[in-house]
């Protein structure tokens, strides 16, 4: 009976996780979409005129939102091995600390990102044929992030994701230590899987609820589906296909502004 009794106050302790997770993704989401309805007043640069702490948060806010709803099996996997191993006697790492170690991989990202984000914009500003041409490079991106949807790298980050278990059974580490280098790794291969998929949300506008909600669903669909590589490769042709009209429109772009607005 106390082995029921314990079994069933561990199983309490995922569904909590699960709730936590869950409810702070949709807290990030209402962040998102006040942030998002005030588009009108935010520059249409890739940083949106934003200090970098400020830019980093809404980030975090964004990686909470579009990836916690999709990472939650694997962390649902590595809460419910130490709860096992609990029960056996053997030292408890609460499951924050691989969620921490998963969100400092894409922190560091999204650092990268504003950084990157500020050079195109100095460039942009000191060359003319930068900035007209900036609706292209959006298309660039748009056609790399579709061939890339097809590349074996994606293919076996994604077979990592794909699999939580055997990645928390093959890549078990012991301690505070070992559960935050674990964390460090899934994080590593989740960006594997999805970083171009951030990295077109500067074409298509940051705050672009639309390609966010899209792009959500595409990764839980990859990552957890059973034809979730077959939607990734009608993704890939999507991309592949709507990069080459904004080669030849840019003005397919949401965030490419009118002739008349751009003084």
């Amino acid at each position: 009976m106390q082995y029921v009794a314990q079994t069933q106050r561990l199983s309490r302790e995922r569904w909590l996780i699960l709730a936590v997770l869950l409810t702070l993704a949709a807290g990030a989401w209402l962040v998102l979409f006040g942030q998002s309805t005030m588009g009108d007043e935010m520059p249409t640069r890739p940083t949106m005129g934003m200090t970098a702490p400020l830019f980093l948060a809404l980030w975090v806010a964004m990686m909470a939102a579009m990836m916690f709803p999709t990472a939650a099996p694997m962390i649902l996997v590595f809460a419910r091995v130490y709860e096992n191993r609990q029960q056996r006697g053997a030292a408890f790492v609460p499951t924050w600390v691989f969620v921490a170690a998963y969100l400092v991989v894409w922190t560091g990202f999204g650092a990268l990102m504003y950084g990157l984000a500020l050079g195109g914009e100095a460039l942009a500003d000191s060359s003319m044929a930068v900035a007209e041409n900036a609706p292209r490079a959006g298309g660039v991106l748009l056609i790399l992030a579709g061939v890339y949807q097809l590349s074996p790298l994606k293919n076996l980050c994604l077979s990592k994701c794909r699999n939580p278990l055997e990645f928390v059974m093959q890549r078990w580490a012991e301690d505070y230590a070992g559960a935050f280098w674990m964390g460090l790794k899934h994080g590593a291969y989740c960006l594997g899987c999805c970083w171009l998929l951030f990295v077109i949300l500067f074409p298509l506008g940051v705050m672009n609820i639309v390609a966010m909600a899209l792009i959500t669903v595409l990764i839980f669909a990859e990552k957890s589906l059973p034809g979730g590589r077959r939607t990734g490769q009608v993704a890939a042709i999507a991309l592949v296909g709507y990069g080459v009209l904004v080669l030849v429109l840019p003005g397919a772009l949401p965030t490419t502004m009118p002739p008349g607005d751009a003084m």
